[in-house]
C-alpha cells in the first residue's frame, strides 16, 4: 500500500497531494486518505470484489493523466459500509514486530491525558509549569479566576503594626497639604487607601517587563490585610489585571513608594497593551518615597525601605530576597526550575506592603506634629524642607528656627542656616539675613554663597561698597586655599573666581569715582571772592 500524507479521512486526494503533513501509514482507498491500524500495522483491505465477481456500488476508480496525455488507473477499491472498521481489526493470533514498544507508548499517551484530567480537576492546566501547584501548596494559596482565566491568589490579615498604629479616624489635613496639596477629600479617609507593589520581571520597565506578582494591601479591623495575585504563567496576565482592576475600583486612593516612578507606569503600560481591560483611574496617588528622602536621607544616607524599617521604624525584616535577583528566580521557575526560590519572593511582597503600611503611618505623624513625633533635629529640618517647598514659609522659619536650636550635625546646620537667610531675605528681613550668612561665612558652597549674599548686601542696602569689595577679596582667597585643597571642583571654582572678579572690579571702580567725586565737585565750583 502506499504512504500519504496526513490529511481527514474523508478529505479525496487530487493529484496525489492533500496538502497536509507526512505520515507512514495512511493507505489509499478508494481516492480516500485512511487511518492505520492502532500499531501501524499494514493489513490487506477486503476484497474489492463481491462474492459474486461484480463491483460494489461503493467502488470508485481513480485515474490521472500520466505525462503522454493517456488515462492511467492508479487504483479500484471496493468497499462495503464496514470497510474502515473491518481495516482496524487484528487478525487472531497475528503479531507484529514493534507491537510492545507501541504499547508502551499508548500506555504514556493514556499516562499523560489522565494526568492532565487530574490537574484540570485541581485547577491546574497542562501549560502551566509543574511547579505552580507545589507552589500553591506551600503558600496555602488557591486558583480564581474570571472571564479572562485563572490566577493564583495568596490573602493574609496582619494584626501586628509595623512603626505606627493604624490610623482610627480621618487623617491630618495639615499633613496631607504637605504629601498632596491639590488632592481630593477622600484621600482623608484611610479606608480608601490601597497601598501597592509589584515584583516584576525586570527592574527596568518597558513594555517587555511583565508584573508577575502584584501585591496589594488596606487597613482592616485594626491590622492590615494583604492580597497577593500571581501569575503562574504569562497567559494569565488579563486576570491579574481584572482583579487589580477590581480592587482599585473598590479603594480610590493609590499608595505607593517609589509607585510614581515604577510601578504605577509599569501597571499602565500593561493595562494599555492588553487593548481590552480597561485602565483604573485612582482619585489620588501618594507617593512616600519623597517625603522619607526628605526626613531620613540625612540621617541614614540611604532611602531603600529597608533601612527606614529598621532605623526609623525599629523593625527588621530578618533574612530576605535581594530585589536583583527576583527577575531570575522567576525565570527560572517558568522554565521549569523549583518553586522553592518563590516562597521568598511572596514573603518579600508582603513585608514591603507592611513596611510601607508602617512608614506612611510613620510620615503623617511627623508631618501632621513634627515637634511632638520628631526623634531629632534631622526630621525639624526635613520638615521645614517640605513646608518650603509647598509654599508654607511661615512654618518652615519656624521649623527651621527650631532645627538649628537642636543638634543638627556641622553640614546640615550650615544647610539650615542658609534655607532660613534664604527665606528671611525673601520676606525682607535682612537684619537676620546678614547674621545668618556672618556664621556661614568659609571655603564650602555654603560659605560661598554667604560671601557674595553678604557683598549684595552691604552693596544695596547699607550703600558699603568698600565692605562688600574686602569680602570679595575675601572669597577669592577661600577660592584660592580651596583650589589648592582640592576640596572644589574646577568647573565651580573657575565660575565662582569669575563672579568675584567681576564684582570685586565693578566695586574698586564704584569706590574710585565716589572718591573723585568731592574733587570734581571742588573744582567745578567758581571763586567767589573778589
Amino acid at each position: 500500500m502506499d504512504s500519504l500524507r496526513l490529511c481527514h479521512p474523508d478529505m479525496p486526494i487530487r493529484n496525489g497531494f492533500p496538502g497536509a503533513r507526512t505520515l507512514v501509514g495512511f493507505t489509499r482507498v478508494g481516492g480516500y486518505a485512511q487511518p492505520p491500524s492502532p500499531d501501524f500495522l499494514h493489513f490487506p483491505l477486503p476484497s474489492t470484489k463481491e462474492k459474486g465477481g461484480t463491483k460494489s456500488k461503493y467502488s470508485k476508480p481513480v485515474q490521472r493523466r500520466n505525462q503522454g496525455g493517456t488515462k492511467r488507473a492508479i487504483a479500484t477499491v471496493e468497499t462495503d459500509k464496514f470497510a474502515r472498521l473491518k481495516a482496524l481489526r487484528r487478525p487472531p493470533g497475528s503479531a507484529s514486530p514493534g507491537s510492545d514498544g507501541l504499547a508502551r507508548a499508548g500506555a504514556q499517551v493514556r499516562r499523560l491525558v489522565s494526568l492532565a484530567e487530574d490537574e484540570a480537576v485541581r485547577g491546574m492546566r497542562p501549560d502551566i509549569p509543574a511547579g505552580a501547584e507545589r507552589l500553591a501548596h506551600m503558600l496555602g494559596a488557591l486558583p480564581r479566576g474570571n472571564k479572562y482565566g485563572e490566577y493564583l491568589a495568596l490573602r493574609r490579615w496582619f494584626s501586628e503594626s509595623i512603626g505606627c498604629e493604624a490610623p482610627s479616624g480621618p487623617v491630618n489635613a495639615m499633613a496631607l497639604r504637605l504629601l498632596a496639596p491639590e488632592a481630593p477629600d477622600c484621600v482623608c479617609d484611610p479606608e480608601q487607601w490601597l497601598f501597592l507593589d509589584t515584583e516584576t520581571t525586570g527592574l527596568a520597565g518597558g513594555t517587555g517587563t511583565y508584573p508577575f506578582l502584584i501585591g496589594i494591601a488596606w487597613w482592616d479591623a485594626g491590622g492590615l490585610e494583604v492580597e497577593q495575585f500571581f501569575m503562574r504563567e504569562h497567559s494569565e496576565e488579563l486576570s491579574v489585571l481584572v482583579a487589580l482592576a477590581e480592587r482599585m475600583a473598590e479603594r480610590r486612593v493609590l499608595v505607593t513608594f517609589n509607585g510614581k516612578s515604577f510601578d504605577w507606569p509599569l501597571l499602565e503600560t500593561r493595562f494599555n497593551m492588553t487593548r481590552k481591560i480597561r485602565m483604573p483611574s485612582p482619585r489620588a496617588h501618594l507617593d512616600f518615597l519623597h517625603p522619607a528622602r526628605n526626613l531620613w536621607r540625612l540621617r541614614l544616607g540611604s532611602a531603600r525601605l529597608p533601612e527606614l524599617e529598621k532605623h526609623v521604624l525599629g523593625w527588621d525584616r530578618g533574612a530576605d530576597v535581594m530585589s536583583e535577583f527576583i527577575p531570575q528566580i522567576y525565570s527560572d521557575y517558568l522554565r521549569g526550575g523549583s518553586p522553592d526560590p518563590l516562597v521568598p519572593i511572596f514573603h518579600h511582597n508582603q513585608m514591603d506592603l507592611r513596611g510601607l503600611a508602617g512608614l506612611a503611618s510613620r510620615v503623617l505623624a511627623v508631618l501632621g506634629d513634627p515637634e511632638s513625633h520628631g526623634q531629632d533635629g534631622l526630621e525639624l529640618f526635613g520638615v521645614s524642607r517640605i513646608c518650603e517647598r509647598r509654599g508654607e514659609s511661615a512654618r518652615a522659619r519656624v521649623l527651621y528656627e527650631r532645627s538649628i536650636a537642636a543638634e543638627l550635625p556641622v553640614e546640615t546646620e550650615r544647610a539650615a542656616h542658609r534655607s532660613l537667610a534664604r527665606l528671611a531675605k525673601r520676606e525682607g528681613d535682612h537684619a537676620l539675613a546678614s547674621q545668618l550668612w556672618e556664621k556661614m561665612l568659609g571655603d564650602t558652597r555654603e560659605g560661598f554663597e554667604a560671601y557674595e549674599q553678604l557683598a549684595i548686601y552691604y552693596e544695596r542696602h547699607t550703600r558699603e561698597p568698600h565692605r562688600a569689595a574686602e569680602l570679595a577679596r575675601r572669597a577669592l582667597a577661600a577660592l584660592r586655599r580651596a583650589n589648592r585643597l582640592g576640596t572644589i571642583a574646577a568647573p565651580a571654582y573657575r565660575q565662582k573666581k569669575e563672579r568675584f572678579e567681576k564684582r570685586l572690579a565693578r566695586l574698586e571702580h564704584k569706590g574710585r569715582t565716589r572718591l573723585l567725586e568731592p574733587i570734581a565737585t571742588a573744582a567745578g565750583t567758581p571763586d567767589t571772592i573778589c
